[in-house]
């Protein structure tokens, strides 16, 4: 007599984690509107109908991407002072994908074609805009601090933009280690104590 198979047990967590990371390629590389669940389920290897079960919905999906990325981007930032900022900004804009690809700031910056999703990227990058403005010594109402802390992320954002679509150099071949004095000088220039 033989026995049944034995039955495959599902990985719950590597499977969300699977579905993210294509979405994350996915979403930066080809934008919101033009991705389909279809896509991201044929990329990750799994069923479409996990996107509903995990994340009810692609607007869901897409949401969990921005705040992995941020969240991604926080924990490299670990307790960072306003010092280590230009190095932790220089590791996002390096990328850390295996292509080299900033897929987490290109994500924060990709225009989407819908609203919600637009809201919800706009929700983030406030939120990580007044965390950085924080660590310059912001306080409710400064709304000069608040938006110097703004620009500062828009300029790493358009740091990541031209690297991931032009071939503009040496810009898109720095490393790391290139870009951390100008952005030490971005920073200190922008965010620095004011007189």
């Amino acid at each position: 007599m033989t026995s049944p198979s034995p039955t495959r047990r599902r990985d719950a967590a590597r499977t969300r984690q699977l579905l993210l990371d294509a979405a994350r390629h996915r979403f930066a590389s080809d934008g919101y509107a033009a991705t389909t669940v279809r896509d991201i389920a044929d990329d990750a290897g799994v069923n479409v109908a996990l996107i509903s079960r995990y994340f009810q919905s692609k607007e869901g999906l897409f949401e969990a991407c921005l705040t992995s990325a941020v969240d991604d981007m926080r924990r490299a930032a670990g307790s960072a002072t306003l010092a280590e900022v230009p190095e932790r900004i220089a590791e996002q804009a390096a990328g850390i994908d295996s292509d080299g690809f900033p897929r987490q700031l290109v994500l924060l910056l990709r225009s989407s074609g819908d609203a919600r999703a637009d809201e919800i990227r706009a929700g983030i990058l406030r939120s990580y805009a007044q965390n950085l403005a924080v660590l310059a010594g912001w306080q409710e109402g400064d709304d000069e601090l608040l938006l110097r802390a703004q620009v500062t992320i828009a300029a790493s954002l358009g740091i990541a933009m031209l690297r991931s679509k032009t071939k503009l150099e040496p810009l898109a071949s720095a490393t790391k280690d290139d870009l951390v004095g100008p952005l030490t000088d971005l920073i200190e220039g922008v965010l620095g104590r004011r007189a």
